[in-house]
C-alpha cells in the first residue's frame, strides 16, 4: 500500500467514526465559503474525543497536517487545507454542562449556535455572539475565528464570552486553558508550554500595545494581548480564541451566557446617500442601541429580486434609499424601548432628515415594534452576505477586504476612500453589516476565473489595508485571517509582531501539524492554484436538456447555475424551513445541498475524473435528494438542486438507460387506467409477503412499505357542473384520479357550490392528461416534454379565454409553474403557468378580489396542517391556512416540519425507505402523535397523506374535503 493508503487504513482501524478518502468525499470538503479550494488528504467524522486523540496521533505519525472543521462557512479560507479534515459537527455536538444560576455552560466544539440557544431558551438564557450564520456555525468554529455578531457593541466578541477551553495540543496532550495560575500550570505539567508564552508577553508588552489597533473589532493575528503582564488575570483560553485551529484542537469550551432579552424594537433609518448614513452612525450609537446594522441600496435591490425576501423588504424599506441603518433597542421595559424609538426619530430630525426633505435631506425612521416585522427584518439582515452573492453574472462580490474596522468618526471618510479604490480598479463594492462598531462588510465585484481579476484582488487589498493603517483600524474585524489576510500581517503589525506570532506557533506546534499556512507562513492570497477556479478551470461539453438561460457559462447556463453555490451552508440548518431534509437525518456533507452542488461543479469541471457525472458515486451523491425544492426558495443564492438533479438523471438515462424501478414509476399515468380496472385483484396481491419480496428483489420497491390502494370508483367525471358565470378548469391529476378520487369530487363540489362553473380538463381522446411529473422523477425528460406539450395544448384555449386552471396535487399543479418553463420555454407556457393555481391559492385570490361567496358553515374542529414541500417552496402555505381559517369555528395550526419523507416514490424505494421514515420521525410524526383523536390532520400532498396514514396511523384529509364538510347541507 502507498503511504496515503496506509494512513487511511490506520484511521479506519483506530476510529469509531467514519473515514473518507475517495475523491468525491474529499472534494466536498475542499472548499468553504471563501474563494479558495484545497483538496484534503482524508476526512474523518470523529465519534468521540478518543477518536480525535487517535486521529491526531496517526496524523503525527504520518506527518499529515490536521484541520478541525465545523460548519465550513469561513470567509477567508481558514477551513480548507491539504490535511486530514476532522468534521466535528456530526457527532461532537453536545452540551456537557449547564449551570443556569452561574450563567455558564460547557459544550463540545461541533454544537451549532442555534441548537445551543434552543436548549438554553427554556432557562431564559442565550449565547449572545449572534453571527448571521447561526443556523450552521459551530461553537468550535466561532471560537477558532473569534466571531463577533451584530450585537458585539453590547456583548463583545467571542473572546469576551469564553471562560476556558479544554484542548488537545499537537503533541497529543490534553490541556486546560483558562485563567492562568502559575502553581496550577506547573502542577499540570504545562510549564514547557506556558512559561515561554508568558515570557513573550513580558518581553513584547510595549510592541503589543503599540501595534494592536484600539478598536473592538480586532481579530487579526494571535491575541498576544492576553499575555500582557498588567492584565491582572491572564486567560490563556483567549490566546486560542481566534487562532483558527493552528495551535490546539478544542474539545470542550466553557461559555459565558447572558439573559435572553424579553423586549426589543427596531428603527429603520433611511438615508439619501451612503456617505450620510455612515456619518450618522457615530451619532446614533449615543442612544445606547444594542445594534446598528447597515443595508445598502445594492443589497436592497438584490433582495427585492429574490422571491423569499421581496415581501419582507417591502415591509420596512420606503422608497429607494441609498442605505438604511437598522437600529435595535432591547431594554428590559418595552416602554423604554418605545421611548428610544422616539429619541431616534428626534435625532434623525436633528440631523436634518425628514420624509418631505429634498434629495440631500430626504429620510426618516420606519418603526418596527411588531415581532413579525422584526423577524422579517432579521431574516433579510442575516442573509445579507448571501443576498449579495446572488448575482448571476460571472463576476461575484469577493471577500478579502470584507470586514476591516475603523473608529466611528472615521467611518464615512474611510468608506468614501475605499469606494474610490474600487472605482480606480474598475469595480464597485456592496456594503452591509455592523455600523455600530465601524465594521462594514464590503465585497468588490470580481471574476476570479480571470488572471487579471485575481491580480486586481491583490492590488485592492494592498490599497485597502494602507487606508486601514491610515485610520489606525483593524484589517481583520470579524472573519479572521485564513489565506486572504495572513500574508498582510507584516504590513499591518510590523515584522517584530509577526515574529512574535511565529514564536507562539512554534511553541504550540513545532512540527507545523495544525492547519499550516494560516496566520503565519501564509501563501500569497492571490495564488491561483489555491483558488476555487484555478488556471485551466473550465466546463466543456455539457449537454443541457432544460432551459438555464438565466445564467452564464457552458451548458446553456448550467455552469453558472451550479457555480451559484458559494458554500454559505444555509442548507445545513437543522430546524426551521424545509431545507435540507436528508441532511437533517444523516448529518453527512454528501447529503446537503452544498455537498451535492460542490460535487456537481467538480464533476462537470473534470476534477473528479473521467465520466464522474455518470458514475455510481454521483448517483449516490444525489440519491437522498428528494427534490423538495426547498433550496430553490431557502438557499440565499437560489441553488435549485432539484432541477440540477434532473439534468444528471437525464444524462444517466441517455447513457445507461432506465431501471425497471424508474420505468414503472415513470409509466404510472400510462398503466394506471388498466391497473385500476383490476383493483379487486391487485390490491390484495400487493399485501402478500411473497409478492412484496418479489417486488423488492425485481423492481426495488421496499417490502416494508404499503403500496397505494387502487380505487375501483376512480374519478371519471368529465361533464361541467355549476351554474355560476365564473368558470374554472379542474385538473384531474394522476394520483387523485386513481387513488383518492374523493378529493377531486370534493373540490368540484366546493367550487360549484360557491358560484363557479367547473370544467374538467380532458384531451378529447381516451388518453389521460399528465403533467409529466413521474417521468421527470425517472430522468425521462423527453417523455416528460411530450406530456407537457400535450397538456399545454389542452389548457391553452382555456387560458386564452382567461379561465383559471385549478389543481389539487401540489407536485403536479406546480410542475406547470416550474419544470414546464424549463421544458417548454416561451410565452404560452408562461401564460399557462401564470393562470394555474392550487385550490386554496385560487380561493384566496378570489377572496382578496371580492369574488368568492363564502358560504361555509361553522365547523368546530381543530386542524393540524402539514405543508407539501412544493407548497412551501412556492410560499403557498399562507393561502392554505387562510382559506381553512375562513371556515367559522375551525382552529388551524401548522406543523413546523421539513419534508414528510415520502417525496413521491422516494419512501417506497428499498434503498431509501429507512431514510424516509427517519425524515418523518424528526418533527412530523411527533406532532401527529401529540394531537388528540378529534383533531383533523390535513395535507394536500398525496405522498404526505400516505406517509402520515401509514407511519402515524391517522386518517389524513385534503383541504378540499375539509371545505366540503363546511358546506351547507343543501349545497
Amino acid at each position: 500500500m502507498s503511504d496515503l493508503n496506509e494512513f487511511t487504513a490506520q484511521l479506519r482501524a483506530g476510529l469509531q467514526g467514519d473515514v473518507f478518502d475517495g475523491i468525491f468525499d474529499r472534494g466536498r470538503y475542499a472548499t468553504d465559503a471563501s474563494v479558495y479550494q484545497m483538496m484534503p488528504r482524508a476526512v474523518a467524522t470523529p465519534a468521540s474525543i478518543d477518536d480525535v486523540h487517535a486521529a491526531i496521533e496517526i496524523a503525527r505519525e504520518h506527518q499529515v497536517p490536521v484541520l478541525p472543521r465545523g460548519g465550513g462557512t469561513s470567509q477567508c479560507g481558514q477551513t480548507v487545507n491539504r490535511a486530514l479534515v476532522l468534521d466535528n459537527s456530526r457527532h461532537l455536538n453536545q452540551v456537557l454542562e449547564l449551570d443556569v444560576e452561574a450563567r455558564r455552560c460547557v459544550v463540545q466544539p461541533g454544537i451549532v449556535l442555534d441548537e445551543l440557544n434552543r436548549q438554553l431558551k427554556p432557562h431564559g438564557l442565550w449565547f449572545p455572539v449572534d453571527v448571521s450564520t447561526s443556523s450552521r456555525a459551530t461553537i468550535g468554529g466561532m471560537a477558532a475565528n473569534n466571531s463577533c455578531g451584530q450585537r458585539s457593541i453590547c456583548y463583545g466578541t467571542m473572546r469576551d464570552n469564553v471562560y476556558s477551553i479544554d484542548a488537545i495540543t499537537p503533541d497529543g496532550q490534553s490541556q486546560h486553558f483558562g485563567v492562568f495560575d502559575k502553581q496550577n500550570a506547573l502542577a499540570a505539567g504545562q510549564a514547557a508550554l506556558i512559561e515561554p508564552l508568558m515570557a513573550l508577553g513580558q518581553r513584547e508588552a510595549d510592541e503589543i500595545r503599540a501595534r494592536f489597533p484600539d478598536v473592538l473589532r480586532r481579530v487579526g493575528g494571535y491575541n498576544l494581548d492576553a499575555l500582557l503582564p498588567d492584565r491582572g488575570a491572564n486567560n490563556l483560553a483567549h490566546l486560542l480564541v481566534g487562532s483558527e485551529g493552528t495551535l490546539a484542537y478544542s474539545t470542550a469550551i466553557e461559555l459565558k451566557l447572558s439573559p435572553l432579552p424579553v423586549n426589543k424594537v427596531l428603527g429603520v433609518c433611511h438615508f439619501p446617500t451612503f456617505y450620510r448614513a455612515m456619518d450618522a452612525a457615530q451619532h446614533l450609537v449615543k442612544l445606547n442601541p444594542r445594534a446598528v446594522e447597515l443595508v445598502d441600496s445594492t443589497m436592497i435591490s438584490l433582495a427585492r429580486d429574490i422571491e423569499l425576501f421581496k415581501p419582507m423588504v417591502e415591509q420596512f424599506v420606503r422608497g429607494d434609499p441609498a442605505a438604511v441603518l437598522i437600529v435595535e433597542f432591547a431594554f428590559d421595559e418595552q416602554d423604554e424601548n418605545l421611548r428610544h424609538l422616539q429619541l431616534l426619530d428626534q435625532m434623525m430630525g436633528d440631523l436634518g432628515y425628514s420624509w418631505s426633505g429634498d434629495d440631500e435631506r430626504w429620510g426618516g425612521v420606519v418603526e418596527a415594534a411588531d415581532a413579525a416585522l422584526q423577524g422579517a427584518i432579521a431574516e433579510v439582515r442575516k442573509a445579507g452576505l448571501n443576498i449579495m452573492m446572488s448575482m448571476k453574472s460571472e463576476g461575484k462580490p469577493v471577500s478579502f477586504v470584507e470586514d476591516c474596522a475603523v473608529a466611528l468618526p472615521d467611518l464615512a471618510e474611510y468608506t468614501s476612500k475605499l469606494t474610490e479604490v474600487f472605482e480606480r480598479h474598475g469595480t464597485t463594492g456592496t456594503w452591509y453589516a455592523h455600523a455600530s462598531v465601524g465594521c462594514l462588510h464590503v465585497r468588490p465585484v470580481l471574476n476570479l476565473k480571470l488572471e487579471s481579476d485575481a491580480n486586481t484582488m491583490r492590488e485592492i487589498a494592498d490599497e485597502a489595508f494602507d487606508l486601514v493603517l491610515r485610520y489606525k483600524g483593524s484589517h481583520s474585524g470579524e472573519h479572521g485571517d485564513g489565506i486572504s489576510r495572513s500574508e498582510f500581517h507584516e504590513k499591518m503589525f510590523g515584522s517584530r509582531m509577526v515574529e512574535s506570532f511565529a514564536v507562539v506557533k512554534r511553541t504550540f506546534d513545532p512540527d507545523n501539524l495544525f492547519n499550516p499556512g494560516k496566520i503565519v507562513n501564509a501563501p500569497r492570497m492571490n495564488d491561483r492554484t489555491l483558488l476555487r477556479y484555478p488556471p485551466g478551470y473550465s466546463m466543456q461539453g455539457i449537454v443541457n436538456r432544460l432551459d438555464w438561460s438565466g445564467y452564464g457559462g457552458a451548458g446553456g447556463g448550467l455552469q453558472g447555475a451550479v457555480e451559484m453555490c458559494n458554500n454559505n451552508g444555509a442548507c445545513r440548518k437543522l430546524q426551521g424551513g424545509a431545507m435540507c431534509p436528508s441532511y437533517r437525518v444523516t448529518r453527512n456533507e454528501r447529503d446537503v445541498t452544498r455537498g451535492r452542488a460542490n460535487t456537481l461543479r467538480l464533476a462537470l469541471s473534470g476534477q473528479l475524473g473521467d465520466d464522474a457525472l455518470l458514475g455510481d458515486e454521483m448517483a449516490e451523491t444525489l440519491k437522498l435528494c428528494v427534490s423538495c425544492k426547498a433550496c430553490k426558495r431557502e438557499c440565499p443564492t437560489g441553488v435549485d438542486m432539484a432541477k440540477m438533479k434532473l439534468e444528471v438523471l437525464a444524462a444517466r438515462v441517455a447513457s445507461n438507460g432506465v431501471t425497471l424501478h424508474d420505468r414503472l414509476i415513470a409509466m404510472l399515468p400510462v398503466f394506471a387506467p388498466w391497473l385500476a380496472r383490476f383493483s379487486a385483484l391487485i390490491n390484495p396481491l400487493s399485501k402478500i409477503s411473497f409478492i412484496r419480496l418479489l417486488l423488492e428483489k425485481v423492481a426495488g420497491f421496499a417490502r416494508s412499505r404499503a403500496l397505494p390502494v387502487w380505487r375501483r370508483d376512480w374519478f371519471s367525471e368529465t361533464e361541467s357542473i355549476g351554474s355560476g358565470d365564473r368558470e374554472v378548469v379542474l385538473l384531474s391529476d394522476t394520483f387523485n384520479t386513481w387513488f383518492e378520487p374523493d378529493n377531486l369530487r370534493a373540490a368540484r363540489h366546493v367550487l360549484s357550490a360557491t358560484g363557479y362553473r367547473v370544467h374538467i380538463a380532458t384531451s378529447g381522446d381516451s388518453k389521460r392528461l399528465c403533467c409529466g411529473r413521474t417521468c421527470l422523477a425517472a430522468g425521462l425528460v423527453d417523455d416528460a416534454r411530450e406530456q407537457a406539450m400535450r397538456l399545454q395544448k389542452v389548457l391553452w384555449p382555456w387560458v386564452e379565454r382567461g379561465v383559471p386552471i385549478v389543481g389539487l396535487e401540489p407536485s403536479c399543479l406546480l410542475t406547470l409553474r416550474d419544470e414546464h418553463l424549463s421544458l417548454l420555454p416561451g410565452d404560452e407556457t408562461q401564460r399557462v403557468a401564470d393562470n394555474s393555481f392550487l385550490l386554496e391559492e385560487f380561493l384566496q385570490r378570489e377572496t382578496d378580489n371580492g369574488r368568492f361567496d363564502n358560504a361555509f358553515e361553522p365547523l368546530d374542529k381543530r386542524v393540524l396542517l402539514h405543508g407539501h414541500c412544493h407548497q412551501k417552496a412556492f410560499d403557498l402555505m399562507g393561502s392554505v391556512k387562510s382559506v381553512l381559517s375562513s371556515v367559522p369555528g375551525l382552529q388551524v395550526e401548522m406543523i413546523e416540519s421539513s419534508c414528510c419523507g415520502m417525496a413521491g416514490a422516494f419512501g417506497y424505494a428499498a434503498d431509501t425507505a429507512e431514510v424516509s421514515r427517519q425524515m418523518a420521525a424528526l418533527d412530523l410524526l411527533p406532532a401527529v402523535a401529540a394531537a388528540d383523536a378529534d383533531t383533523l390532520i390535513v395535507a394536500d400532498g398525496t405522498s404526505c397523506r400516505h406517509q402520515i396514514e401509514e407511519l402515524g396511523e391517522r386518517r389524513v384529509y385534503h383541504v378540499a374535503q375539509i371545505l366540503e364538510m363546511a358546506l351547507p347541507a343543501s349545497s
